[in-house]
């Protein structure tokens, strides 16, 4: 991995940015310290490919702001995954919702392999997440309740991208290589491999892939 900063800088401006909005002792300065490489090292696949200003080869630009995103998200389902559910995590997602605007929470596991465009807006909730997963803007995965109380949450192929203001939501099952098309809602139903989804659940218009 490159970085345009050095590794040092990146957490002491995290600290910083903390720090404006939440109180950080001494205790979080070091667990954030002792986390950070391991968190650096989870980002690395995540920095190469993945959209067209992402360059072919690792490079942690913290000025790049979906980098930072990411970043901030694997950081706290890091501090989740370290220390269970704590005020630093909380700190970290918090902090990602107010310079992204985007809802990750940080126990949503998202693959190892997942990216991102102009996200803003967006909402990751509970799902099953396959490789390969690319959202854009006002985007929304979460779940659906029926009469009897009862949760269901989306399980999402490989090689899924969701376009513009569309949403996976309930009791589906997302086939690989698929296209959520920009305004679509897929509500408690599924899709097949290799297609594209318009339209809006129960009525999908459904293409198959060239």
């Amino acid at each position: 991995m490159e970085f345009t900063i050095p590794e040092k800088q990146i957490l002491q401006q995290l600290i910083l940015q903390l720090n404006s909005f939440f109180f950080i002792d001494e205790k979080e300065r070091y667990i954030l310290d002792e986390v950070f490489k391991t968190v650096i090292s989870r980002c690395e696949p995540l920095f190469i490919g993945g959209g067209k200003y992402f360059v072919p080869k690792a490079l942690f630009n913290p000025y790049h702001s979906v980098k930072y995103m990411i970043f901030l998200y694997t950081l706290s389902n890091e501090l989740f995954k370290q220390y269970g559910r704590n005020a630093l995590s909380d700190k970290v997602y918090y902090l990602n919702k107010i310079m992204h605007s985007v809802d990750m929470f940080y126990e949503i596991e998202l693959p190892s392999q997942w990216g991102a465009e102009h996200p803003v807006g967006s909402v990751m909730g509970r799902a099953k997440y396959g490789n390969g997963f690319f959202f854009y803007q006002c985007c929304t995965v979460g779940g659906t309740k029926d009469k009897e109380g009862n949760i269901y949450y989306p399980e999402i192929g490989e090689n899924v991208h969701m376009y513009a203001n569309s949403s996976i939501l309930g009791n589906c099952k997302i086939g690989n290589n698929v296209n959520i098309g920009a305004g679509a809602v897929v509500k408690n139903q599924n899709v097949p491999d290799n297609c594209t989804v318009f339209g809006l659940s129960p009525n999908l218009i459904i293409k198959r892939n060239k």
